[in-house]
Parts: structure tokens; sequence; C-alpha cells
């Protein structure tokens, strides 16, 4: 793996060199757009709007416009406005992970401590255990000031970027049911069927199961095999019998598991 950031975790007056790596990966299929005449791909050109001419990367440059005029940026300006948000992931505060909602979480990266920095690196990933805890920081990357907690997960740090709240659109704007009538028997039934189907979590039961069969499609398709059109209707009736719909789920559980 190659890190994407280098810089250092800020824990009080301690400071631990760290690379930051992706901690995740894409599992969907790599689809190419191809020009259905003649099966060549697509490519985009980034092209000057005034000459209509193609320009290198080497050409391109950051700016922002100020007044009807371009201010343009290099990356020792984005140093500059402050050198050490730019280096340094600076732990603020230390909170439940618990009272984080999960509507905030958006990326995980691993942190790997440089050979100088190992004893703190293990020492802050064991506080972090023994407390669990969580430390909220901030940092920047990409030119992005960027929110994130640090957690202990095994033998990694791992920083997880969070959203700020200001980035979090209102639930108010949808029309969602206030207080409708809820029979008695119904909210035993729904919670029965909880209950039933509670289970300690297992991240590795859970698979992309539809690359696997979006792959066999394509190599079907490959060998000459025309795929069968399926469908599927998602109908709902707010009339219908919600009790006898959530006895009949618990029903085919119950032979499921028999």
């Amino acid at each position: 793996m190659r890190p994407i950031w280098t810089g250092a975790i800020g824990f009080g007056l301690v400071n631990i060199p760290v690379k930051m790596y992706s901690a995740t990966q894409r599992s969907e299929l790599d689809l190419d757009m191809l020009d259905k005449n003649d099966m060549s791909h697509i490519k985009y050109k980034r092209v000057n709007e005034s000459t209509g001419k193609e320009v290198t990367w080497e050409s391109i440059v950051k700016g922002y416009k100020l007044d009807d005029q371009y201010v343009i940026l290099t990356d020792k300006d984005f140093e500059s406005a402050n050198a050490k948000k730019t280096k340094t992931i600076e732990i603020s505060d230390f909170v439940n992970e618990d009272e984080i909602d999960s509507v905030y979480f958006e990326t995980p990266y691993y942190l790997e401590p440089d050979k100088s920095g190992e004893r703190a690196y293990a020492l802050l990933r064991e506080a972090l255990r023994k407390t669990k805890k969580v430390g909220i920081a901030t940092f920047v990357m990409r030119s992005k000031e960027g929110l994130a907690i640090l957690r202990a997960n095994e033998k990694v740090i791992v920083l997880n970027r969070i959203r700020f709240a200001e980035e979090i659109r209102d639930p108010e704007e949808l029309k969602l049911p206030e207080k409708p009538e809820i029979k008695k028997a119904e909210l035993e039934m729904a919670i029965s069927l909880i209950n039933q189907l509670t289970s300690k979590f297992d991240i590795s039961a859970y698979k992309d199961t539809y690359t696997e069969q979006l792959l066999k499609l394509i190599q079907d398709k490959a060998k000459g095999v025309k795929p069968k059109a399926t469908q599927m209707k998602v109908v709902h009736s707010a009339k219908e019998d919600l009790f006898s719909q959530l006895k009949a789920s618990l029903d085919g559980k119950k032979k499921k598991a028999s």
C-alpha cells in the first residue's frame, strides 16, 4: 500500500509521526465506457474553455475567483494558510464512540507509525483501548479540512473521517409520520420479530453477492447465453393487516430455523 498522507498525530504535547493509508477498497466490477458503434474506449479531455485545446496536467493550476479576478494558489499557499493543520492530526477531545450518530461517519483510514513513533503510537493505542474512548481530531488533506475520530482497532489506530454538523441535511424537509396509530398487538409482534432476528454482529457473514451475480451474467453473455429478464414489484397496501404480515414473518423464520 502507498501512503496518501504523511504527518503526525498531535496528542497533548506528544507528536507521533504517522503515514495514512486507505482502509477500504471497492468491490464492484471495473466497467469501461465504450462507444456502442465500434467498442472504442471513451476518454475525457481537459479542454481550455477559450481555445478548445487540450490542457496537460502540468499546465493546470488552482484558482479562486475574487472580485472578478482569479487568485492562483500553489501547494505552498495551502500549507501557509495553516502549516500545523496540513501536517498534524490534532486531537482536541475524547468522547464515547456511541455518542456519535452514524450519519456523521464517512471514510476510514489506517494510521501507521514511523519507527521513531512506534512507542508513542502503541501508548496511544493502548490508552484508547483501555478507556474505550475515541479522539476527536481535525486535519487538512487535499486542501480540505476534515473532522475525524481516532480509535483503536486491534493492532491499528483507525482514523475515520466524520462530517461536520453543517454537512448534514435537516430531516424536517421530509414528510414523516408524526404519531400514527400503532396497535399494541402489532408493536409486540414487531418486537418479537426483532428479537427473533437478533444475533451477534459478524461482518464476515455479509458478502457482496450482487457483484458475483453480475460477473456470472457477464460470463454467460460472453458464451452467448441470453440472460433471463427478472421483475420485482414492491407493493404495500396501507389497509393490509400488519399483524398478519408480522405473524407470517415470524412463522416463516421459525420454519427456516427448523
